[in-house]
């Protein structure tokens, strides 16, 4: 069998080679390389050589843990409270620069809640790589069943035999075509704080009434604008390969459907969404692909900010392993973001063969 696919395929196999050269210069030995690179010191510019230090670049990233603080008390053993009566506790570096905990040594708070009278803090050793790892789930759980369900309905909505019908079409896909950095331009004018279209319009349709919103300035605003604009750019890329799986349904079976008494919802239960379950995967995996690869409209629209609440994983490693020159953080960001992304993709898999 070896021997019949290296004679008599030996044209396809070269037809193959440029491709099969190209994935593994630009994808495969890059991973390789960003592994190699996560286990050291490697930064860009350096005057010191690169060290091996194993997985303490992923011990820093990642590093995880609760502390609970103790409200401070007066000579009287009395709770101290503050002005607004809130009882006031000690300070979480007086934990984390001790000598006593030194498992805790240079970690930051994260964000913390009231249990009773004490405070439970949650102290990360990268809070702002806890941030982007947040984001972009939140940015794929998000994107990833909304785009998908939107387009969806948009092929539905074009998959008709009307005149015009191709106009539609056009205008749905035209966002695709028109680059990502373009669109985040555009959509930073329209979020504007001070005078963006989507002030003005919300203004006009409540007759002044609408306080205007600094939708990217905003940290609770910030990233669900960005999701917004995700998802409007990219609904019409989906649309069209929905509109591909209905085209290949054959009418017959809606034929059969609408004889038997069957109603729209009926129709599109046991007729549309069977014959779609192959397309419904692939659009799936793609939407998540490219959520999780989100870039380009952080960095044009928001930098990140405010206060680090549009972080996303890509942007993180491009930002140090450029922008502070941390070859090996960056490295370690991405094969943090590999195994987060494969992990996903078996879930899924699982989960589609599980509804199969």
């Amino acid at each position: 069998m070896t021997s019949k696919l290296t004679t008599s395929n030996r044209t396809g196999w070269l037809f193959a080679l440029p491709a099969v050269g190209l994935i593994a210069l630009f994808i495969i030995v890059p991973f390789f390389l960003a592994f190699g690179f996560s286990l050291t010191n490697q930064r860009l510019i350096s005057p010191n050589p690169t060290e091996y230090v194993g997985f303490e670049n992923y011990e820093s990233l990642l590093g995880l843990a609760v502390i609970t603080l103790e409200p401070e008390r007066d000579n009287g053993g009395n709770i101290v409270r503050d002005e607004e009566g809130q009882p006031e506790y000690p300070r979480v570096r007086t934990i984390t620069r001790s000598d006593d905990y030194p498992q805790y040594r240079g970690m930051r708070e994260w964000f913390r809640w009231q249990s009773g009278n004490n405070a439970r803090v949650v102290i990360a050793g990268d809070v702002i790589f806890m941030k982007a790892l947040v984001n972009t789930l939140t940015f794929v759980f998000v994107v990833a069943p909304v785009q998908g369900g939107l387009a969806l309905c948009l092929a539905l909505l074009i998959n008709q035999k009307l005149r015009g019908i191709n106009v539609f079409r056009t205008v749905f896909f035209m966002p695709v075509v028109v680059s990502i950095v373009v669109v985040s331009l555009l959509w930073r004018f329209i979020y504007d704080g001070n005078d963006g279209l989507l002030n003005n319009i919300l203004q006009g349709l409540t007759f002044g009434l609408f306080e205007p919103v600094d939708w990217l300035g905003n940290t609770d605003t910030a990233l669900g604008s960005i999701i917004a604009m995700s998802i409007w750019q990219a609904v019409g890329f989906h649309m069209v390969i929905w509109l591909s799986g209905l085209q290949t349904i054959s009418p017959t079976l809606y034929e059969a459907a609408e004889i038997e008494g069957a109603s729209k919802w009926q129709a599109f239960r046991y007729v549309t969404w069977p014959g779609l379950r192959n397309t419904a995967v692939l659009v799936l995996i793609v939407i998540t692909m490219q959520s999780f690869a989100v870039f380009a409209q952080v960095d044009v629209m928001t930098n990140g900010g405010p206060l680090d609440s549009t972080q996303t994983l890509v942007f993180q490693a491009v930002e140090r392993g450029y922008g502070k020159q941390d070859i090996s953080g960056g490295s370690t960001i991405s094969v943090i973001l590999f195994l987060v992304v494969l992990a996903i993709s078996l879930l899924q898999r699982y989960l589609t063969r599980e509804k199969a």
